[in-house]
């Protein structure tokens, strides 16, 4: 299943669950997006050719962020660039998320184990803004 979190047309985020599944090439980013993510399905004996990549001067504007969830189980928060709360989801062990724009916090509801991708190099604190997380009692977690 893949769920895309949008707000006032922006969006926010991309979760591919750990039960999807298709067939061939699929990707769920534009060709303009900063950060391209996709799914492969292929049969056995299918080859990609060796190749590498070419030197190609990109401008990043905005840091985006995929986590895979090694293990565990995540409680996402969205919030809208203005900082506004505006939504929680659950992230599960095999599930893949990608962070494209707004702000977000998490909340470990199990021990967790969460590898992260990112554009670099890291700015530090430049990097980001910290703000305030949503209360308990302001919690409004999206199920699918």
């Amino acid at each position: 299943m893949i769920e895309k979190i949008i707000h006032n047309a922006i969006s926010l985020a991309v979760i591919i669950r750990a039960s999807y599944t298709n067939t061939g090439i699929e990707f769920f980013t534009t060709e303009n997006d900063s950060q391209q993510l996709g799914y492969m399905n292929r049969p056995q004996g299918y080859e990609i050719l060796p190749h590498r990549h070419n030197i190609v001067q990109r401008e990043v504007r905005l840091t985006q962020e995929v986590l895979y969830i090694k293990s565990g189980k995540v409680r996402v928060d969205f919030y809208d660039n203005d900082q506004n709360y505006l939504e929680s989801r659950i992230v599960f062990k095999g599930d893949v998320i990608l962070l494209a724009d707004g702000g977000h916090g998490f909340m470990m509801l199990e021990q967790s184990e969460i590898i992260e991708v990112k554009q670099g190099p890291y700015c530090g604190e430049r990097d980001k803004v910290r703000f305030n997380p949503v209360t308990e009692a302001q919690l409004n977690i999206v199920t699918n």
